[in-house]
């Protein structure tokens, strides 16, 4: 006898709302949340059993899952206007009316809340407060990008700065007393801050014409296309110096991690001469893939490189 499976209709509201949101991008700040958690416990120091690690590793991963959710959502609906009169992303749920806005945001209160209930079983399971405390404001912040473009073209830090606390609050969630301790986590997430700033300048070059006639900001209707991938290169070498200090600050970075931020600075380089070559038609190139293998990379090799 076979048990029969549970799935969600296409046009359920929850579907729609995860469809539209893409989850498979939550590679691009998962594993530095990882590798934030794994620098952070003291279970690499043989201070504390991995069987705890392990569980405070899991709410740390439902919690990013929670958190893009809601901050993605909160995107699709601060911006639903904009993208149903741009050609370019007029087919999402909410700005083609699929979604209607109210059952978008009903979703995405309940990844809020599902987001607290999750920073609370930390102080249940782990007596640690921070994760509940900070809750608010974390959901705060990440949720604030979906405004700047409004009124500043530095949009784009503030959506590396939203990714750039994943490492910083899974070490919280971990080993608050790791903040002060571990001088790689403020550097990895400056890492973080530059290259997603990078990659969201070259990503922002199909909306060019769109931002300009709309009166939104972003640095390539600022700058025009060629100073914008001026400064997507320019942050991106930024990025680079902050990973090579990480790897010369944290003693228990080794060949594992050197190696691999060697490779990420090659794709780094591989990815602009892609952008200088083809342009907006080679941005699904080094935009999703190559950034998706630089995060995957960077995360796998420095929690290893902790470990071993």
């Amino acid at each position: 006898m076979t048990t029969p499976s549970v799935s969600i209709p296409r046009t359920h509201p929850l579907a729609l709302a995860l469809s539209d949101i893409k989850l498979a991008h939550t590679v691009f700040a998962l594993p530095f949340a990882v590798l934030g958690a794994f620098l952070a416990t003291p279970a690499a120091r043989g201070e504390e059993s991995w069987g705890v690690f392990a569980g405070q590793l899991g709410l740390v991963v439902v919690c990013m899952f929670f958190a893009r959710t809601w901050a993605m959502l909160v995107n699709r609906l601060a911006d639903r206007r904009f993208d149903a009169a741009n050609p370019r992303t007029a087919g999402r749920a909410m700005a083609s009316g699929r979604l209607d806005a109210r059952a978008g945001l009903a979703v995405a209160l309940g990844a809020a809340a599902a987001f607290l209930a999750t920073c609370g079983l930390f102080l249940v399971f782990f007596g640690n407060t921070w994760p509940l405390l900070l809750s608010v404001p974390t959901l705060a912040w990440i949720g604030f990008y979906s405004f700047t473009k409004r009124f500043t073209a530095l949009c784009h830090l503030f959506l590396g700065g939203a990714l750039a606390a994943s490492p910083l609050a899974a070490a919280i969630a971990v080993h608050p007393e790791a903040l002060g301790a571990t001088p790689a986590l403020w550097l990895i997430a400056g890492m973080v801050l530059l290259w997603v700033a990078g990659f969201d300048v070259a990503y922002a070059l199909q909306d060019l014409n769109f931002d300009r006639e709309t009166g939104l900001r972003s640095v390539p209707a600022k700058l025009g296309a060629g100073g914008a991938l001026w400064a997507a290169r320019l942050l991106h070498l930024g990025a680079f110096a902050m990973l090579a200090l990480a790897w010369g600050a944290e003693p228990r970075f080794g060949w594992l991690f050197g190696t691999a931020a060697a490779g990420v600075g090659g794709l780094l380089v591989y990815e602009h001469v892609v952008l200088a070559k083809r342009g907006v038609a080679g941005l699904p190139l080094a935009f999703f893939t190559l950034n998706g293998v630089v995060s995957c990379v960077l995360g796998v090799a420095g929690s290893v490189d902790v470990v071993w």
